[in-house]
């Protein structure tokens, strides 16, 4: 009699058992710990990285992040990601009082108690955003953003039940199709390549008989994979940027530069006022970003300076310059990053901690920047059509 939720595979003289998990389900956790229990294999895999592994190991550490840096290096709209993400996972996790990637430690502590082998196999998460961030394209970002962030304010809620359900097989598959007719090119490097990468580290786990703790919806994919061999450096390894966008973000400002400079020397009261629209424009849109997000008096001015200067630059963006003021000006304190994993918890929570409202200054000044961009841009264009 097949068990809930357990797949078997022989392959090459070895026992693969692979448990499909909900990761916010109580009863997940213990069925993880049942099997290892009773089944005492060689080697646990678990679906982790090293990132996560020590972040779950050591805890969060928020106190040691440099926002300043965040900002330079341009991870502020991955870090507000990661942490939309993590508000999701708690608010499951509150609902069913258990910590989100409970089954994970258990698989992490079941392997020590039987002194089994740990092997951590999931890819690295970096390198999955990445593969993701640079694979769907300047509307695939937008679409990505706004439901992660959306994710935010949503009040919805299930039953442990209907979790319990989505670890079929059936219900999974439909979810996965589902998902792929809205947003189909995120599901090769989120879904697809990962159970690649999970299924050669399974295959290729020490000893005879293995369990590998898995969310459920891998466990389909996995199975398949399992009968193939994987490249798993090919598998790490990042795509290569796209020229087309940096072609069309120098060409954009070098063409509303000559535009201008054209309506400058045909008609230069017509030149001002293209040159006082694309101002107005970019630096209005910015300092709304900079608005929303609450930020102070100086944030929102510095956001409406740089942004019509910023748009012509694609190397620099008006969001860093009025992420990096209000983060001199309200400066996070320790307690703001002790705080940080709890507040993300509510909408009213992210806009409280100063770590938050600068990450959300750094993004929604440089959305309002683009929008501002494009339709400056299109009112330059316009101008100059009048007055040819």
């Amino acid at each position: 009699m097949e068990e809930e939720n357990i797949t078997r595979i022989h392959i090459d003289g070895k026992e693969l058992i692979l448990i499909g998990t909900a990761h916010v389900s109580k009863n997940s956790a213990t069925q993880v710990k049942e099997v290892i229990e009773r089944e005492q294999p060689d080697a646990v895999c678990i679906e982790l990285d090293e990132q996560r592994y020590q972040t779950i190991r050591e805890g969060n550490q928020w106190r040691d992040m440099d926002i300043f840096k965040v900002i330079k290096d341009k991870k502020a709209t991955l870090l507000l990601m990661n942490l939309a993400i993590s508000s999701f996972q708690k608010r499951m996790a509150k609902q069913f009082g258990i910590n989100p990637g409970q089954e994970m430690i258990q698989g992490m502590e079941s392997a020590e108690e039987i002194k089994a082998d740990l092997v951590l196999a999931d890819r690295n998460i970096q390198t999955t955003f990445s593969r993701i961030w640079r694979g769907i394209g300047l509307k695939g970002k937008a679409i990505l953003l706004m439901q992660v962030i959306g994710s935010i304010f949503s009040k919805e809620s299930i039953t442990e039940e209907e979790l319990e359900k989505m670890k079929s097989q059936d219900t999974i598959n439909s979810i996965l199709n589902d998902f792929t007719e809205s947003f189909p090119k995120l599901k090769r490097p989120l879904i697809d390549e990962r159970d690649q990468y999970l299924a050669q580290k399974i295959k290729e786990a020490p000893g005879d008989k293995v369990v590998a703790v898995l969310g459920a919806a891998h466990v389909p994919g996995i199975t398949k994979e399992i009968h193939r061999d994987h490249d798993l450096d090919k598998l790490m390894e990042l795509p290569p940027k796209s020229k087309i966008p940096k072609l069309i973000g120098w060409s954009i400002p070098l063409i509303i530069l000559a535009i201008i400079a054209y309506t400058f020397y045909a008609n230069p009261s017509a030149g001002w006022e293209q040159t006082i629209r694309w101002v107005l424009w970019n630096g209005s849109f910015s300092a709304l970003g900079a608005i929303i997000a609450l930020g102070h008096p100086l944030t929102v001015i510095t956001a409406f300076l740089v942004a019509p200067i910023t748009s012509l630059n694609p190397l620099i963006a008006a969001g860093w310059f009025a992420g990096i003021v209000q983060a001199y000006i309200r400066k996070p304190h320790v307690r703001d990053f002790e705080t940080l994993a709890e507040d993300v918890f509510s909408v009213k929570g992210f806009w409280q901690n100063k770590v938050t409202r600068i990450l959300l200054i750094v993004v929604l000044a440089n959305l309002g920047s683009s929008l501002g961009t494009l339709i400056g841009g299109l009112d330059v264009i316009r101008l100059f059509l009048d007055n040819i």
